[in-house]
């Protein structure tokens, strides 16, 4: 069995059918995605990583926003990747954006692209469904080149909202193997030192969302 076989079944498992209709129910609840796109401002010829990518949504609106920068996607789902191809063609956006089957944890961008590396990457509600995310970050800086920026937004610790909300959020979230990452801000500031990244953090809506760009210095 390869490396990509044991996630990559479940997350197919998970998506087999709601990748259909992924984007229509997901608007509603994963919050500050267009927020991290808007404030990616990546520089004009540059490369921009989603990793996650799912249906290639967020690298659509990102391409629409952005089109003079190259854009590139990876996603362990199969079948997410067949909606995405699909979703890519039909914006006649290929050529802008790239798309591999590849773990988070592992993937090396010139096997996959034939790239060095990226001025961007952006990690968007996907860190809460990794097993080993903190490995998806490190992996993430790796790629990232001098004066870079990673950008990550992910279910927050909704500590500004009612217990019960909070509550209710997390055990539905758990039907869908989805785990808030509570300890995100102090593993993306350490793992970022360690990189040579400066980290800044925001928790939007309440706490709802949490928000961090890492910074990697330049030169």
């Amino acid at each position: 069995m390869s490396d990509l076989a044991a996630p990559g079944v479940l997350m197919d498992r998970i998506y087999r059918r709601q990748r259909h209709v992924y984007d229509v129910t997901r608007k509603f609840y994963l919050l500050g995605r267009d927020r991290l796109i808007r404030r990616l401002n990546p520089p004009a010829g540059g490369r921009v990583l989603e990793i996650g990518c799912g249906t290639a949504r967020n690298l659509i609106v990102a391409a629409h926003a952005y089109p003079d920068v190259h854009f590139f996607g990876i996603d362990i789902s199969t079948e997410m990747l067949e909606t995405a191809r699909r979703l890519v063609a039909r914006e006649s956006i290929s050529a802008d954006i790239r798309l591999a089957r590849a773990d988070a944890t592992t993937f090396d961008p010139a096997l996959l692209f034939g790239v060095p590396g990226f001025s961007r990457i952006f990690v968007s509600y996907s860190l809460s469904m990794i097993p080993g995310w903190q490995a998806v970050l490190e992996r993430a800086l790796t790629w990232l080149a001098p004066g870079g920026e990673l950008h990550v937004v992910d279910f927050g610790g909704q500590e500004h909202l009612p217990d019960w909300f909070r509550l209710g959020l997390r055990q539905w979230l758990r039907l869908f193997h989805v785990t808030p990452r509570d300890s995100l801000e102090a593993e993306l500031t350490l793992i970022g030192l360690r990189a040579g990244a400066l980290t800044v953090f925001e928790r939007p809506f309440r706490g709802y969302a949490q928000y961090g760009i890492c910074r990697r210095l330049a030169g």
